[in-house]
């Protein structure tokens, strides 16, 4: 059975970097069946596309956030991390870590989501 646990701070300081890890269990994040993505929800505007790294590293940004955004992977571990960086209260949301399955083509399994608030 597949599972995703996000995992780093609740807090974080306006100007400051958000940094999340997401911890793979049950398939490998560098099989060539899948992607692996952030994204990031808020009441308003619902789910918002952060980011996406292959199977083979290579990462895709949201034109909006592309400026800010970092996703990298360690492979040893199994996992995958997103680093936003001059956050704002703007960025209080909730925030997924999720595998894109390529055959069909859809988001199949998702982690529990994880709270990050920006306040000083």
């Amino acid at each position: 059975q597949v599972q995703l646990q996000e995992s780093g701070p609740g807090l974080v300081k306006p100007s400051q970097t958000l940094s999340l890890t997401c911890t793979v269990s049950g398939g490998s994040i560098t099989t060539n069946l899948y992607y692996w993505s952030w994204i990031r929800q808020s009441p308003e505007k619902g789910l918002e596309w952060i980011g996406t790294m292959t199977y083979s590293g290579s990462t895709y940004y949201s034109p909006s956030l592309k400026s800010r955004t970092s996703i990298s992977r360690d492979t040893s571990q199994n996992l995958f991390t997103l680093q936003l960086s001059a956050v704002t209260s703007e960025d209080t949301l909730v925030y997924y870590c999720a595998r894109y399955y390529l055959y069909p083509g859809q988001y199949d399994y998702w982690g529990q989501g994880t709270q990050v608030t920006v306040s000083s």
